[in-house]
Parts: structure tokens; sequence; C-alpha cells
């Protein structure tokens, strides 16, 4: 599954980028090179709790100490790089930021639930962005559409997620404490994607704070985009046929639900007849429209579009220019631009 096609594997996906390139070089700077540093690295719970060392837990939950947690981690980064694509920088980063500072909060309850309970103490956990990693398992659960991909014994299929999920088990049969931030991290994906409590709308990321990073720091870790697509099944190998198929797979199925959806609010709501709210895009040079347009000095000035909606419309399969007219013409509302799309 870690394949791509040069960094094009990688294109708008910044922060997976930064997240793959910098925690494991320093991780294995540190592994190789600097041992006599690590100890600045251990997740230290002793020193968090009664020396009150609040470092220890940004540096502890960070960088990984282990070189077998660093690959299967930063292989778990790759897969998830989807929701980056999908939702944009901005709000993948409130997710890793809101998972992280939830997680460590569940790290601190289950020791003590485990002490109290099991009578077990635990001084320290395995370092590493463990936290946030296995929370990303909670939408890859509940968002990524499972694809049958081939069958074993004809009993137990293997699918698009079947690797990922291994590779999940993977990391969590590398350290004997590592349940712990498993089960932390899980349960701190679950309580940031509740639309009970709440808490993406309090743990997220300022937009102010995005665009600083987003001046500074993305130009860095920014992939190229694509000047070509590789057709499916032009691969170099088999690995990487495979993942183009089941990104193919995946936009064909999110394309499907997109449909379902619309043809379920028209049910609700009766059926819209969008050529009455909207000229069709596909003819927007045709004559007729062209002297039935208003002048310019009836015509609002456009609605200013926001790129990361314009971006998940493109990532379905549309032009630039049409997902722009799609998002002015309803106003930035990306499920009726999406309808619309559909449909025309």
């Amino acid at each position: 599954m870690f394949t791509s096609t040069g960094s094009n594997g990688l294109y708008k996906a910044p922060l997976s980028k930064s997240l793959l390139l910098v925690p494991s070089a320093i991780s294995i700077l540190l592994t190789l090179l600097f041992q006599h540093y690590q100890k600045f690295f251990a997740y230290n719970l002793q020193a968090i709790k009664e020396d009150f060392q609040i470092w220890r837990l940004v540096c502890g939950r960070t960088i990984c100490l282990d070189l077998k947690d660093t690959f299967c981690s930063s292989l778990l980064i790759y897969n998830f790089r989807i929701f980056e694509r999908r939702y944009g920088s901005r709000k993948f980063s409130s997710f890793l930021l809101g998972a992280w500072m939830l997680s460590a909060l569940f790290d601190l309850l289950l020791v003590e639930v485990a002490q109290y309970i099991f009578g077990i103490t635990i001084n320290s956990l395995p370092s590493g962005f463990l936290g946030p990693v296995f929370a990303l398992f909670v939408p890859f659960y509940s968002s990524i559409p499972r694809v049958q991909v081939a069958q074993v014994l004809g009993h137990f299929s293997i699918t698009n997620k079947t690797l990922v999920y291994i590779l999940g088990l993977q990391l969590l049969t590398s350290g004997s404490y590592i349940w712990i931030l498993a089960l932390s991290g899980l349960v701190s994906g679950i309580c940031y994607n509740s639309s009970i409590l709440k808490v993406h709308r309090i743990l997220c990321v300022p937009s102010w704070v995005a665009k600083i990073f987003s001046w500074t720091l993305e130009p860095i870790f920014s992939s190229a985009e694509p000047m070509n697509e590789v057709r499916v099944g032009m691969g170099a190998t088999v690995d990487i046929q495979r993942q183009q198929r089941m990104e193919l797979l995946d936009r064909q199925i999110m394309m499907s639900q997109v449909a379902q959806m619309r043809r379920q609010r028209q049910q609700q709501g009766g059926m819209i007849n969008w050529n009455r709210l909207f000229p069709p895009l596909r003819h927007r040079h045709n004559a007729n429209y062209q002297d039935h347009r208003p002048s310019e000095q009836d015509t609002p000035p456009p609605t200013e579009v926001s790129e990361e909606q314009v971006a998940r419309l493109m990532e379905m399969g549309f032009s630039r220019g049409d997902a722009l007219e799609a998002l002015r013409a309803s106003n930035n509302d990306l499920n009726v631009a999406t309808n619309f799309l559909l449909q025309h």
C-alpha cells in the first residue's frame, strides 16, 4: 500500500507529507546517531505527573523511538492521506490536534484505571504520534467504502481496507502497553466525530494559524500536481495498479453515494427543476443564453468560493470551471452544487 507514482501520491496532502518526513527522519537520527538524546523523547508518565514536565507530552507523543512503530505509523499516515484530500488541510489538522489532545487525557485516565482495577503501575508508554493515528481508524471505518478485491478459500474476503487493518494490528501488537494508546486514540476519534459532543467546534485550528502554516510550510511540503494521469493498469508493479484501482473505486462509490443522497432529497422535497434555477453549465456559451443574460450593471458581484469545496468537487471528477460556477450559483452550498453537476 505504501506506493505511489513519484510524489503525486501525496498531491493535495502537504500535512500528511510533513508527518511522514519530519518525525520519521528525527526517529531515524535518534536511533542511529543521537541515542543519548532519546531520553528527552521518552513518554515518561511519572515525570509528567510528579515533576510536571509537560514538555514530555509534546516530545513523547510526537516522535517514535522504535523504528517498527515509525514504519507502521508512516504507512498508516500515507493511507489516511485521503482524508486531507477530501476535507482539506485545515479540517484534517483540526482532527489530528483534537485527537492528540483528547488521547493525551485518555492516556492518563486509562493508566489510573489500570492501576486502580488491576494493580498495574505504568510509568511510561510507547512514544510517538500513535494516538491520532489510531483515532483515524474511526473515520476510516465509517466513511471509506468497503470494496472486495479478492476471496481466499472461497470464504474470506480481501477488501481495499484489509491491509490497513493488518497494519493497525501490527502496530497494536508491537509493544506491551500500546493497547492503552490504541484505546485512547479510538475513543478520542469517536468523541471528536460525535455530533452530540460537538468537540470539533472547540478543538480546531484557527483560520489565522492555518493561513500562517499555509504561507510558510505548505510550499515546502506540497507535491506537484500530476501533469498526466496514468491509466489504471499502467502501474510499474502490481501494488501500484492495486492502489490506483482502489482510489478509482473509492471515487466511484463516493459519487454513487452522493447520487443516492440526491435521489432521497428529491423524494422528500419533490423534483427540482435545476434548469430553472441555474443556466446549463455545459451550454453556457450558447447564443440564446448570451442574449438573455442580465446586463453587467444588474449582475450582482460573484460569490466568494471556498477552495476546499472546489477541491472536493474536483476530486469527484468535475472540472475546476464547472465547480466554481456551480458553487457560485448555489451560494457555496456543496450539496446543491454536487446535485446540479451530477444532473448536467
